[in-house]
Formats: C-alpha cells, structure tokens, sequence
C-alpha cells in the first residue's frame, strides 16, 4: 500500500477570537458562540494513563504537588517535612504527609476522515463540528492541540501544528472550516501517516466511518503504543444506520468506483443491520481492548446533545 503524500502544514496566523468575542461576531460558522461558551467550562476526561511528565494543566492519577489535596501516608524518613500536616501531628503525635495530584501535559490529537464515504448525509460537517470542539476544550485547558485531517491518497494530508491556549481559537477554527472533503485515503494508512511524525501522549479523537477494507488492529495497536488513549467515534448516516430499499438497487463505492447490483428485500435489511451491528462491536472491542472508547453516532444528531449529554454521561468530557 502506497504511502500517503507528506502533510500540509497549517500557517501560523494569529488568532483574533477574543475581539471577536467582545464584538459579538459568531466566531465559526460550524458551532454556535452559545455551544462554544458552554465548552469553554469543559475538559477532556481520559483515563489518566496517557499524559507527559512534563508538568502541565491536566490532573492525573499520579501524586504530586499541585494545589490539589489527594491523601495521607504515613511519614518515612527522608520525606520532604514541609509536607507534614502538623495539625494531625498535634492531635496525634504521629507525623502523616499530605500528598496532592500530579498536574501533567496531555496532548489532544483530533484526527477527522475527510475522504468520499464521510461526504455522505452530512458525516463531515459534524466531524468538522465534533473537532472543533474537542480543539475548543483542549485550548480552554492549556492542553496541546493538533488535528490531522486526510482526504485522497494524492494529496497531503492537512495538519495543524501542535498549539496551547486560547489565543489559538482562531487558528483552531480557520484550519477546520478549510477543510475539503473528498478522495479515497483509508482510515488505517492515515494513522500510520500521522504517527510517523506525531510527539506526545495523550487523546486520540478519531472522527470517522471507519468504512475501510484495511486491517485496523496494526493502526490502533500504533496509537496505543504511542501512548495515546483511542476515542473512537464511527459517524454514520441516518439510512447507513437504518436503509429502507425497495425494488433493484445498484449501490456504488464512492472511493473506489466498484458496484454492487441487489434486489431489495426485508431479509437482505435484516442481514445488513446484523453486519453493521457486529462491525460496531467489532470496532469497540478494539478501542476497549487497546484502553480506549468508542461510540457510533448519527449524522443527524445535535452536537450540543452529543456533548453536553451524551459524551458526558459516558465519561468523555467533565
């Protein structure tokens, strides 16, 4: 399999979201500035295993000494005393340390499927919605953000150097409103694509289909040895989901051209929805096994109710 072509960097431009935001001007045309407000008192939730020692905004499970309260051991020699809690000492007269949360980096990779099958039924746009998004929370953190966006196996794949803070809101937004779709890149070759030049651990958002015929293991199993904990999310359209077919239908592979002749039939339906169905646990036994996520969304779902009540009530984001 052919590699693709080295990714195009996104320019640095300076980002002007904080005047537009006192200005009242919507600062993109993907989200609502409502959704974006609401965004902004959000985080992304990992499991605490993929984050930087480098010290950084993002808790992790590990003790430490941010302003965070954590616990109590007992005291051993060569602890730091600045740490004993005299308090309890008085009480006591037994010296117990306090130990506080590690606030380490965490890097937020999104990755968004821009090839042909994502062109379908609105797939893209809320992929670009849903990167925006996960962008959005990871600046308002001070996390570092970078997005990786791939279409056709003969362009560079587009990438958004690996940036922090809120200053780069409109960096944020101008790469992913650019975007265009179209081509025939699989998921799995991108991924790899990406990790050749990707640093840092951290959260893996990978917006897609997950429509490829490549094997998924070898990439998911990078990402996962690259310390990067997998968010997998499939975005399906609505008749990907639930196809109502009647008569003789001629269905067309958009990336590859092929065709397929079938007469429509409940049984034929009722085959396709088993399939779909095991390729989605397929999918999320593959993330869960590689301590990951996933979830399968509609096309046609809201992105505030995927974020603010699905995503949420599954952990994602806090």
């Amino acid at each position: 399999m052919a590699d693709l072509p080295e990714p195009r960097i996104a320019d640095e431009t300076t980002a002007t979201a904080a005047s537009q935001v006192s200005s009242g001007k919507q600062l993109t045309e993907l989200i609502d500035n409502r959704v974006l407000e609401r965004l902004r008192m959000l985080r992304v939730a990992p499991s605490g295993r993929f984050t930087n020692k480098s010290r950084g905004e993002h808790t992790s499970g590990r003790k430490g000494q941010s302003n965070d309260f954590s616990d109590y051991r007992n005291y051993v020699d060569g602890d730091d005393i600045r740490f004993v809690d005299w308090n309890i000492f008085a009480r006591l007269r037994r010296p117990f340390l306090k130990l506080f949360k590690q606030e380490e980096e965490l890097h937020i990779v999104v990755l968004i499927d821009a090839s042909s099958s994502m062109m379908f039924e609105g797939k893209f746009e809320l992929a670009k919605k849903l990167g925006v998004a996960f962008g959005i929370m990871g600046l308002h953190s001070n996390e570092r953000v970078s997005v990786f966006a791939f279409n056709s196996r003969d362009a560079r794949p587009l990438y958004l150097r690996p940036c922090r803070g809120r200053p780069n809101m409109g960096k944020l937004f101008k790469f992913i409103e650019s975007m265009e779709g179209g081509g025939d890149a699989p998921v799995d070759l991108a991924i790899e694509q990406f990790l050749r030049g990707h640093l840092g651990r951290g959260v893996a958002v990978l917006l897609t289909d997950f429509l490829t015929f490549g094997n998924l293991k070898r990439p998911l199993n990078l990402l996962f040895g690259a310390g990067l904990e997998i968010f997998g999310v499939q975005i399906l359209g609505p008749t990907e989901i639930d196809p109502v077919l009647t008569g003789d239908v001629r269905f067309v592979d958009v990336e590859t051209g092929d065709t397929l002749d079938v007469s429509a039939s409940s049984d034929l339906i009722n085959v396709y929805r088993e399939d779909r169905a095991t390729f989605e646990h397929q999918l999320s036994d593959l993330c869960k096994q590689r301590a990951g996520r996933f979830l399968t969304v509609s096309s046609e779902d809201p992105v505030d109710w995927l974020l603010f009540d699905l995503f949420r009530r599954k952990g994602w984001i806090e």
